[in-house]
C-alpha cells in the first residue's frame, strides 16, 4: 500500500471523517483463496489501522477481520469502512480473509450486502440460530463467497447438523463462552479433563465432519498461559482437530506447529509443484487453485523446499 494512501486513510480516521474514508473505499477484482485446510484464525479489529497494515506479514493462516465483539458501537461504521478498504488492498492473498459481521439483528443484513462488493473469501455470521437465517444470508451473499458459522447459541447447537444448508456453508467456529452462557452452564467447566467439555468438543467435531464442514476450535482467551494453551491444542489434535482460533502471535506459532500433518503437507506440496510448473509453461505465475488456494512463486519454492527437505 503507498505511503501517501496510508496517510489519506489514518487522516480521515484520526478525524473522524466517514465521509472521506468511505471514498477511500474502491471495489476492486480480488482473488477468492478457497483454502480449506487452514490452522491457524487470527482474530484482527478493523478499527485498528496498525494491526490491519500488518496482514501481510503475520503468520496465521486465516485472518478474521472482525466488526464485531472488541469494536464499540462508536467505532463500527469505521470498522466497516476500514475492512473494505483493506479488502481491496489485497486483491490476493496467500491467507484466508474472512470477516466476523455483526449480528444479523444488530445490522449484519446491512454489512453482508455492503462487504459483496469487496469480496472477501468469506463472512463469518455471529450468534447464528437456525437454517432459515442461514438461507436469509445465503440469499444475499455473492456465490463465490463462502459462509462461515459461529456456533455459539444454544439454537445452533441444537440444530447444529442441519445448519449446512449448501455447498457455501464451509466452515464452523465454536464459541465457547458464549454458547455456555446461553445454556446457562458456568465457565467453570472449561477444564481439559470435564467430561462434559470434552463431550461437546467431540460432539462439534463429529457433527461438522459429518455434514462437510470444517470444524474451528475455540479461542483461549488466558495468551499468556501458553503452557496450558498447548494442552488445549495437543487434545483437540488427538480427537482430530486441525483448526484453532487465536488471539496472538505466539499461539498462531503453536497451533501451526501443532497441527502440521506431515504426510499431508507432503502431498500438497507435490500438487502445487506440478500445478505450478504446468501453468508456468503458459507462461503463468500467479493463480488461483480451487483446492490449494493461490499459488505463486514464493508459494512454489516453499513446496519444493519442503519436498528436498
Amino acid at each position: 500500500m503507498k505511503k501517501n494512501n496510508i496517510q489519506a486513510i489514518e487522516l480521515a480516521y484520526e478525524q473522524r471523517d466517514l465521509e472521506a474514508l468511505d471514498k477511500l473505499a474502491i471495489p476492486k477484482f480480488r482473488e477468492i483463496n478457497k483454502k480449506k485446510d487452514f490452522r491457524s484464525v487470527l482474530m484482527l479489529s478493523c478499527n485498528n489501522i496498525k494491526h490491519l497494515l500488518k496482514i501481510e506479514n503475520l503468520e496465521a493462516d486465516c485472518i478474521m477481520l472482525n466488526l464485531e465483539d472488541g469494536v464499540s458501537l462508536e467505532e463500527k461504521p469505521f470498522a466497516l469502512v476500514l475492512c473494505a478498504i483493506f479488502l481491496s488492498r489485497h486483491q490476493k492473498s496467500d491467507k484466508k480473509l474472512v470477516v466476523r459481521v455483526n449480528a444479523l439483528d444488530e445490522g449484519g443484513y446491512d454489512e453482508i450486502v455492503y462487504l459483496n462488493q469487496f469480496m472477501p473469501d468469506a463472512i463469518r455470521v455471529p450468534k447464528i440460530r437456525n437454517t432459515q437465517e442461514v438461507k436469509n444470508v445465503l440469499a444475499l451473499l455473492n456465490d463465490t463467497i463462502e459462509l462461515h458459522l459461529s456456533i455459539e447459541t444454544a439454537s445452533a447447537w441444537h440444530n447444529l447438523a442441519s445448519l449446512k444448508v449448501n455447498k457455501n456453508v464451509t466452515t464452523f467456529y465454536l464459541g465457547i463462552l458464549d454458547l455456555f452462557a446461553d445454556m446457562k452452564l458456568p465457565q467453570s467447566l472449561i477444564q481439559r479433563d470435564n467430561p462434559t467439555m470434552l463431550y461437546m468438543l467431540s460432539h462439534f467435531l463429529i457433527t461438522s465432519k459429518a455434514v462437510g464442514v470444517h470444524p474451528v476450535s475455540f479461542v483461549y482467551q488466558e495468551f499468556k498461559n501458553l503452557e496450558e494453551f498447548t494442552q488445549w491444542i495437543q487434545l483437540e489434535k488427538s480427537m482430530g482437530y486441525s483448526s484453532k482460533g487465536c488471539i496472538s502471535p505466539d499461539q498462531i506459532k503453536l497451533v501451526n506447529e501443532t497441527f502440521i500433518d506431515e504426510e499431508q503437507e507432503i502431498k500438497r506440496a507435490t500438487v502445487v509443484v506440478k500445478l505450478f510448473e504446468m501453468h508456468q509453461e503458459m507462461g503463468v505465475t500467479g493463480f488461483v487453485d480451487d483446492e490449494y488456494g493461490f499459488i505463486d512463486e514464493p508459494i512454489y519454492k516453499g513446496a519444493l523446499a519442503l519436498l528436498k527437505g
